[in-house]
């Protein structure tokens, strides 16, 4: 994950972002969105810059638009990566193990409330932490987004139906370990599985892409679709 195209684009964090509200979910500070009477929740799980990027918070609030309850924890509690120090030192008190374990405890929190039925979609470092999601029954489908620290390893023990949305410029999770992963989700026919690399797209694509740059939020939007397409599916 060390390189620069996972700090990329940083962008502009904002607590006033997004059409929804903050509450406190499973003990950690939640950006929420949708009706909160509904059955079915979307955990999202952001990159390094955390909950309050402002792409990312409009992505939940078109997820919720569809129906869903969508909630993006702050699993960074309040230190998101900036750039005033290496990316190798920040992760350190950053893991995915520890992400693992807290967002256990927010689908849990989910569960308490009555949900019935979750998906969880992750973002570069928070797709290490979905992917941990997916090899239990913790959650009833997955997607992947521009995916970082996932090892080949990982696709052999995932059980919920998986959505993998692959950059074809990307250093971190380059064509070539996409296409590992598929191979592997083929031998599991038990197994959902999407698999799509985009021409073109580079690591961030879906998140930190330019709101200036039609191309750039024309590759963004496909990729939104078939994320809410895979979680439709299989969030019911």
């Amino acid at each position: 994950m060390s390189g620069p195209e996972c700090c990329e684009n940083p962008p502009a964090l904002s607590s006033r972002s997004g059409h929804g509200s903050v509450l406190e979910l499973g003990g950690f500070n939640t950006y929420v969105s949708g009706p909160p009477t509904s059955k079915h929740a979307i955990l999202f799980v952001s990159d390094v810059y955390g909950y309050e990027a402002p792409n990312l918070r409009k992505l939940a609030d078109k997820v919720a638009a569809a129906g869903y309850y969508v909630v993006v924890p702050d699993f960074l509690c309040g230190d998101p990566y900036t750039s005033d120090k290496p990316l190798s030192i920040w992760i350190q008190s950053h893991g995915t193990e520890k992400g693992f374990e807290d967002a256990k405890q927010v689908v849990a929190a989910l569960k308490d409330r009555g949900i019935s039925a979750i998906g969880a979609a992750g973002f570069c470092w928070g797709a290490k932490v979905v992917t941990e999601l997916a090899k239990s029954d913790n959650i009833q489908a997955a997607v992947l987004l521009h995916p970082s620290l996932v090892k080949v390893d990982d696709m052999k023990e995932v059980k919920a139906p998986i959505a993998i949305l692959a950059a074809e410029i990307d250093k971190i999770s380059p064509p070539e370990l996409i296409k590992q992963f598929e191979e592997i989700l083929s031998s599991k026919p038990e197994v959902d599985k999407f698999v799509k690399i985009f021409p073109s797209a580079k690591h961030g694509w879906t998140v930190r892409y330019n709101v200036e740059d039609k191309e750039a939020v024309q590759q963004a939007e496909e990729a939104h679709q078939d994320m809410l397409d895979w979680l439709t599916k299989h969030v019911k």
